[in-house]
C-alpha cells in the first residue's frame, strides 16, 4: 500500500520539528502538522526562548547595576520594558525561520492546522482552507502540552497570569507572588525581582526545586532571599481573590493561616498534555492520566503510531522530547536504536544564579542503595568566578565508592547551565571519578569547580 508520507508527526515543538528532519535525513517522505501559524512549539514561541531571552535582559541590567565594581561607570541603568519585549519577538522570529530553512533544506512538508487522527492510516487536517485528509504509513504525536491550571486561581491573563500570559506583560508589576517553584516559577521570579518587583515565591513543598539535590535547593534560597525575594515553602494556597488592583491568597503554612497581597499572581504549578480532541479514541491508543502510553521505542499499543515529549510521561523538556523523536523515528526508519537512560537527563533552572544536575542526588543514590562518597567545591574559592564577581554556589560530584563511578553532579552558580553538558559527557561515558581528576581542565575557567569537586570526592581537594 503507498501513502502520502513515510512518516507525519503532529506538533512542531522540539520533539516534532527535531523528529520530522531526521526522518527526511533518513530518507523517509515527511510532513510535520502545527496548529499554529509558525513552527517550532511551545519551547520557542512560549517557553525556553523566550523566556531566556527575558532572563537575559535581567542579567545585563543586573551587572549594568554592578558595573562600577569593575571600572566601567553606568549612571542609573533603568528598563525599558518594550524594548525588552521587541528583543525577545526578535530571537523568536529568528529562531522560526531558522525551523522553517531547516524544513526547505530537508525536504520537510509543513503544513499548517489542526491535525486529527481518523483512520487507522489517516490524519486529517484542519486548516484555513478547509480539511483535508492525508494517509501515514507511520505517525508520530508530538502535540506537547500547556500551563496547567489551578481551579482556585482561574487566569484571566492581566491580574492572575500563567506562564504564557507573563511573557507578553508590557509592564513591570510592583509586586508579584509565584506559586510553585519549580523550575518556571523560579525562573521568572528571578526575571521580575531583577525588573523591580517585590517578589514572594510560593512552593506547597518542603523546598523550592524539589527535583534538584537538597544543597542546591537550600543554597538557591539563600540566594534569592539575598536578592530580596521572600520564598515560602511548605505553603499550601488555600483561596484566591481577585481584587480591583490586586489579587488576595490565603495560605496554610505550619498550621498558620496567613494572608499575601500582590499586584499579580503567576500560577507556575507544572504543564498538562495536550491529547484532548486529536482522534487517540479512533485507534484505542492506551492513556494515563491524560499521557501516551509508550514503550521504550516511544510506541504506543499502536505499533506504528508513537508519542514523544510532553505527552509522554517523561520529564517535561525540550531536549527530552528531541532526543525522544531521534528514536522514534530511527526505530520506524528500522535502525538499531538504545532506550532512552532518564537518569542522564541534564536538568537546568537558568535564574540567577543557575542551576545545572544530570544524574542522581545524593538523597536518590542512597535509596538505591549504593555506597556514596559526595565531594563539594565553591566558587568562591575559583579565580575566574572572582574575576566575574559571581562567587555564590559550588559543584557537588556524586560517586559510588565501589568502582568509583560517578552518579550524578550538581552545580549552582555562575553559568551552570553550560558547565553541566561535561556531566553529560562523563555520565554517559560511565566515567569514575578518578578520571575527572584526571582530565586537564584549562586555567582560569568556571569549568576547574568540576575538576576540583572530583578531587573533593576523592579526598584531597586542593584549593580548599
Amino acid at each position: 500500500m503507498s501513502y502520502d508520507y513515510d512518516v507525519m508527526v503532529l506538533g512542531s515543538g522540539p520533539g516534532g520539528y527535531v523528529a520530522g528532519i531526521r526522518a527526511a535525513q533518513l530518507g523517509l517522505k515527511v510532513a510535520v502538522v502545527e496548529k499554529d501559524p509558525k513552527f517550532g512549539g511551545t519551547c520557542l514561541h512560549r517557553g525556553c526562548i523566550p523566556t531566556k531571552a527575558l532572563l537575559h535582559t535581567a542579567e545585563l541590567l543586573e551587572e549594568a547595576r554592578h558595573a562600577d565594581s569593575f571600572g566601567v561607570m553606568v549612571s542609573a541603568p533603568s528598563l525599558d520594558m518594550g524594548k525588552a519585549q521587541q528583543y525577545k519577538r526578535k530571537v523568536v522570529d529568528k529562531n522560526a525561520k531558522g525551523v522553517e530553512f531547516l524544513f526547505k533544506k530537508n525536504k520537510v512538508d509543513g503544513i499548517v492546522g489542526f491535525g486529527r487522527i481518523t483512520g487507522p492510516h489517516e490524519l486529517t487536517v484542519e486548516g484555513e482552507a478547509g480539511a483535508k485528509s492525508y494517509s501515514f504509513k507511520n505517525l508520530l504525536i508530538a502535540t506537547g502540552s500547556v500551563p496547567r491550571a489551578l481551579p482556585i486561581a482561574p487566569t484571566d491573563g492581566t491580574a492572575i497570569l500563567n506562564s504564557d500570559h507573563i511573557l507578553e506583560l508590557d509592564r513591570v508589576p510592583s509586586s508579584l507572588v509565584v506559586m510553585g517553584a519549580g523550575a518556571v516559577g523560579t525562573e521568572f521570579a528571578s526575571i521580575f525581582a531583577s525588573y523591580g518587583s517585590q517578589v514572594t515565591l510560593v512552593e506547597m513543598l518542603p523546598r523550592i526545586l524539589p527535583i534538584e539535590d537538597e544543597e542546591v535547593s537550600a543554597e538557591l534560597s539563600r540566594a534569592l532571599k539575598k536578592r530580596g525575594i521572600k520564598v515560602m515553602t511548605g505553603a499550601k494556597v488555600e483561596t484566591v481573590e481577585r481584587g480591583e488592583s490586586s489579587v488576595r491568597l490565603t495560605l496554610e503554612q505550619g498550621g498558620a493561616v496567613l494572608t499575601l497581597e500582590a499586584e499579580m499572581l503567576l500560577v507556575a504549578i507544572g504543564r498538562a498534555p495536550v491529547t484532548a480532541g486529536i482522534g487517540l479514541e479512533t485507534l484505542g491508543i492506551e492513556t494515563e492520566r491524560g499521557y501516551i502510553k509508550v514503550n521504550a521505542e516511544m510506541q504506543t499499543n499502536v505499533p506504528h503510531v508513537y508519542a514523544i515529549g510532553d505527552v509522554v510521561p517523561t520529564p517535561w523538556l525540550a531536549h527530552v522530547a528531541s532526543a525522544e523523536g531521534i528514536l522514534a523515528v530511527e526505530h520506524m526508519a528500522g535502525q538499531a536504536v538504545r532506550a532512552i537512560d532518564y537518569d542522564r537527563v541534564p536538568s537546568c533552572t537558568y535564574c540567577d544564579p543557575e542551576v545545572g544536575s544530570v544524574g542522581l542526588s545524593e538523597a536518590k543514590a542512597k535509596e538505591r542503595g549504593y555506597p556514596v562518597a559526595v565531594g563539594k567545591f565553591p566558587f568562591s574559592a575559583l579565580g575566574k568566578a572572582a574575576i566575574l564577581g559571581k562567587t555564590e554556589g559550588f559543584v557537588k560530584i556524586v560517586r559510588e565508592t565501589r568502582y568509583d563511578q560517578v552518579l550524578g553532579v550538581h552545580i549552582i552558580g555562575p553559568h551552570a547551565t553550560d558547565l553541566i553538558a561535561e556531566a553529560c559527557v562523563a555520565l554517559a561515558l560511565e566515567c569514575t571519578t578518578e578520571e575527572l581528576v584526571r582530565t586537564m581542565h584549562a586555567h582560569p575557567t568556571l569549568a576547574e569547580a568540576v575538576a576540583e569537586a572530583a578531587h573533593a570526592a576523592v579526598g584531597h581537594a586542593i584549593h580548599i
